[in-house]
């Protein structure tokens, strides 16, 4: 009988370090399907992958600067259109008055504005002669 007893004993220790054993990996599975855990899980996979995008963006970028750069620029002006097709010809108009009276201002006092101006100096001190 002694030796069925410590047959019992020994079975029951297993039973109990299994039962434990189980519990301890019960509680682990409760913790990883708890809504939190899973939310916390999903946002590091998340910032895994736009981590990986972003760098295989830079590496593009640092592999095809100009093609990306005048895609970018030509990207934006599309966007920009219709503002740009409203507000350029006022600009040109500015921009050119500008440097209509920037060159005015750097023309000496003897030179004419313009040819037409020119011919007319000339024909009044021909006149101004006789």
């Amino acid at each position: 009988m002694p030796r069925t007893r410590n047959r019992l004993i020994a079975a029951a220790r297993r039973s109990m370090l299994q039962r434990a054993e189980l519990h301890r990996r019960l509680d682990v599975a409760r913790a990883a399907l708890k809504p939190s855990a899973l939310v916390d899980r999903g946002k590091y996979r998340i910032g895994e992958k736009v981590d990986d995008a972003a760098h295989i963006v830079q590496q593009e970028f640092r592999d095809n600067r100009w093609p990306i750069a005048v895609a970018a620029a030509a990207g934006i002006a599309w966007l920009l259109r219709e503002p740009i097709m409203e507000h350029a010809p006022k600009l040109t108009r500015k921009i050119q008055d500008l440097a209509a009276d920037v060159a005015d201002h750097f023309r000496s006092a003897d030179e004419p504005a313009n040819a037409d101006d020119a011919e007319t100096l000339e024909e009044e001190d021909d006149e101004a002669a006789q």
